[in-house]
This record gives C-alpha cells, structure tokens and sequence, in this order.
C-alpha cells in the first residue's frame, strides 16, 4: 500500500451497543456510522465521515467475547509489511499475543498483540483494492476533523515504551513537553510526521492504553453533545499547543476516547 510502514491504518470500536455508539458519536464528531454488517460470519459496521471516506469501524461484542474478557474500547491498527515477523519479533522483546496473525478474506493478514506494559494493538497487512496496489489510507490526517489526528499512549514504563515502539514499527521520538510531576510527555513520528505521544501513566487510569484523539469542528458543541448523548469528560478542555482544546471523555458503553478543536465561543 501507499502509506509508510508503521502508518496507523484503521481505527476500530469494539462495543456491545453499536445503535448507542452510532447515537453517541455522530452527534459528538459529526461521523455516520452504519447501521448493516459488511462483514460475513460477525457484527460489524463501517464509520463514514462526511466527506464520504471512512473513519474506521464498528465490531459488536458478543457475550461470548465479553466473557472472554473483551471490553468497549478504541483500538488502532498500524501497517505492517510482514505481520508473522513483527509479531515474532515484539513477543521476542517482552510484547504479548491476543490474538495470534491470521487472514481476514478480503481484509488482509492481522494480530492483535500488547505491548510489553499491556496496551494492545493491531498490527495489519492490508489486501489493497484490485488494480489500485498503492492505495492509501487516510483515517489519520494531523488536522483534518472527523479524522483521528493523535494517538496517546498512557503507559507505566515510557521508557520502555519508546524503545519498543521505535525498534519495531519504525517510530522515531523526538521532542518533548513538560508535565511537571508526571514527568515528559515524548512526542512520537512516524516517517517525519507527528502521530502522537507517549506519557506516564496517570493514577487514575486502570491500566496501560492507547487512545485516539478525534479532531471536532467546536470542542464546546462536542462537550455538550457527549454530555447529551450519556458519556462523560474525564479531563480537559485543556488548552494545547497551537490554540486548540483536548479532552478525554467515556462514551456511554465504557470506551475511552479522545477529542480535539479549536473553542469557537
């Protein structure tokens, strides 16, 4: 495909509700997300943005994944140009398998793995579309709403964390901002754009995560809207550099996510 390896390439939501999902999320970033399958033998449901690409997606839990310790949560997919390698070489280096590489017909070859703090992730070798082998995708852009345009990585070992994230997916860490207490939060690239960052861990969160950071038109109208549609801030409005404003809320089934933009009042 078009997109560097170690691209993120796909975000998905894993939820018991996707009806209150679809409620939720597109009146909070402005997204449509279906209401059909598109996929044989599971549940799951396309993100539309409203220009008409795809945001990512939606696979409904089943009780069945529930009791096997599935929980609602945000997960992101990142390329990888040979995924039984990548994966052989991060268990190598402390990283776990959830779900060992296997082929997705018309999708590609995928593995969900954690990393060595327990943040998991999906590495993936995606089938391009017949006759257009350098297809990209475009579900992060660094500043384009309704599209993912960071990804935080809330860890209890950042040390850690950079070392194994720029040794297997090609990352690079350059540049920091200071968080007093909390230490630096190191800002991360991928093939010279800025993706994201990795941080200490804060208290309050349960466990070791990625979470991916959605651009709004208006983060008050958004505020409101997640207030209206039943999830809930955890933190922020905070004020970033640039001018825009962070936050990050629950939706309503549980899952974690991120929202940015710019405060239009």
């Amino acid at each position: 495909m078009g997109n560097p390896a170690g691209s993120y390439i796909w975000y998905e939501l894993m939820t018991p509700d996707p009806a209150g999902a679809k409620a939720f999320y597109d009146k909070v970033v402005g997204w449509d997300m279906g209401t059909t399958s598109v996929a044989p033998g599971i549940e799951y449901r396309m993100i539309k943005r409203s220009d008409g690409g795809n945001a990512g997606g939606i696979l409904t839990l089943t009780d069945d994944m529930i009791a096997k310790g599935a929980t609602p949560a945000w997960y992101g997919y990142v390329y990888s140009r040979d995924v039984d390698a990548s994966v052989k070489a991060m268990t190598a280096d402390g990283a776990s398998v959830l779900m060992p590489p296997w082929d997705q017909p018309g999708v590609g070859r995928l593995a969900l793995v954690a990393d060595p703090a327990g943040a998991p992730f999906y590495l993936m070798d995606p089938l391009p579309p017949e006759g257009a082998a350098d297809a990209t995708s475009d579900v992060f852009s660094v500043d384009e709403a309704e599209h993912v345009v960071w990804n935080e990585l809330s860890t209890t070992d950042q040390d850690k964390a950079v070392e194994f994230y720029t040794r297997h997916l090609g990352w690079t860490q350059e540049g920091s901002m200071p968080m007093g207490e909390f230490g630096d939060y190191k800002f991360i690239q991928c093939d010279g754009v800025g993706i994201g960052a990795i941080m200490r861990k804060m208290p309050q969160s349960p466990s070791s995560q990625w979470i991916p950071y959605v651009k709004v038109d208006d983060i008050d109208r958004a505020v409101a809207a997640v207030a209206d549609g039943g999830g809930s801030v955890v933190n922020g409005p905070m004020e970033i550099p640039g001018g825009d404003y962070a936050l990050v809320g629950l939706d309503p089934q549980g899952a974690v996510f991120g929202l940015v933009g710019p405060r239009k009042s």
